[in-house]
This record gives C-alpha cells, sequence and structure tokens, in this order.
C-alpha cells in the first residue's frame, strides 16, 4: 500500500509543501509514479511525525537528517545513544537563548522603571 502525498499530508496534519521539502532533503523516500506524483510507504506517516516533533524541539532538517534511523523513524524517540550529543548541545544552545531573553528583558526593565513618571511615554 502506498500513501500519496494528498494522503500523507492528511494523516499527519502537515502541508503538502512541507513533505515535499522533507522528501527533496532526503528525509523521507518516494518513489514517482509514471506521471510524475510522489507515493510514500506507509511508515511515513511515522517518520513525518517524527520529524516535526524534532523540528518542534529545535532541530533543523540538516540535523534531522543526520540523526541515525533510531531517532528519524520511531514515532516519539526521544533518545538513541548515537544523538545524545547532539542533544545536549541543542539543549545548552537553548538555555544560552533563555538567558540571553531574560537578560534582555531585565536590561528592558530596569530602562522601564527609570523612565516612570519622567514622562518619557
Amino acid at each position: 500500500m502506498s500513501l500519496s502525498i494528498g494522503e500523507l499530508a492528511k494523516e499527519t496534519g502537515v502541508s503538502v509543501r512541507a513533505i515535499r521539502h522533507y522528501d527533496r532533503h532526503g528525509l523521507l523516500v518516494s518513489r514517482r509514479a509514471c506521471n510524475g506524483y510522489r507515493y510514500f510507504a506507509p511508515q511515513a506517516i511515522t517518520q513525518v511525525r517524527q520529524i516535526q516533533r524534532l523540528i518542534a524541539t529545535g532541530f533543523s532538517l540538516a540535523e534531522i537528517s543526520a540523526f541515525p534511523d533510531c531517532m528519524r523513524m520511531t514515532e516519539d524517540a526521544a533518545f538513541c545513544p548515537e544523538t545524545r550529543d547532539m542533544q545536549l548541545k541543542r539543549l545548552a544552545a537553548i538555555e544560552r537563548q533563555i538567558a540571553e531573553l531574560e537578560r534582555r528583558r531585565d536590561c528592558l526593565a530596569e530602562t522601564l522603571k527609570r523612565s516612570e513618571g519622567k514622562g518619557d511615554f
């Protein structure tokens, strides 16, 4: 049984455009019919859902494509020994971003506090 790109989009809630994008980046495997349409194996449903989950955690398509099958082919896979370093690096990057945003927030809050009552607004 094969899925058309439209069927895959419907099953996963992901746009046809995004699925084409994943296919172009080698994250999905499709075969082309003689009419040029893409068809996907049923396991593509799991793969698309996992790709979406990994994107939501901050990984790029290039990083996801470097993940082994244990992360890309298993829905809700949270850990593979081969991905631990990459996940730890991503977590550290997110924590640095949070710290920077907190620093900016504190700076802006202090600026606003100092300007209260001075008619600067």
